[in-house]
């Protein structure tokens, strides 16, 4: 059941996960037939289950296939800060980087996806900023 779940994503993600992560971690099988239906999914799990990349992917495969336009700021991630520069890294920063190597490498489109953090320190500045000229992520 576990690799069934990845066919809801474009065919250069699933390559992508299934070289890179490998096995689906059981929240992310249960997780990502029920989002893709469009049901409303709160995925609550111990630290390392794979539930932070399992909203991320799902963003940015939607993001990939135009499902949703770019331009306008489209998931908001909260976090514990002290988890968030992690957490943000090694599920979304990492991951979006070598994905768009692979759609690079295969000669396909893949959108300009802008990630940005906030938090209590960020300037007035970036956070007119982010009003300009919004992040996705």
């Amino acid at each position: 059941m576990s690799h069934d779940c990845l066919q809801v994503f474009h065919p250069l993600i699933r390559e992508w996960f299934s070289e890179r992560v490998g096995e689906p971690t059981d929240i992310q099988a249960r997780a990502w037939p029920a989002i893709a239906e469009g049901r409303n999914v709160l995925i609550t799990a111990p630290t390392g289950s794979g539930k932070t990349l399992a909203a991320f992917l799902w963003a940015i495969d939607s993001l990939v296939r135009g499902d949703w336009g770019t331009g306008v700021t489209r998931v908001l991630y909260v976090s514990p800060l002290k988890a968030l520069n992690n957490d943000v890294q090694r599920n979304l920063l990492a991951p979006l980087a070598q994905i768009r190597r692979r759609f690079q490498e295969a000669g396909e489109p893949f959108p300009d996806i802008r990630v940005l953090t906030r938090s209590g320190e960020t300037t007035s500045t970036e956070r007119r900023r982010m009003l300009t000229r919004p992040p996705e992520i």
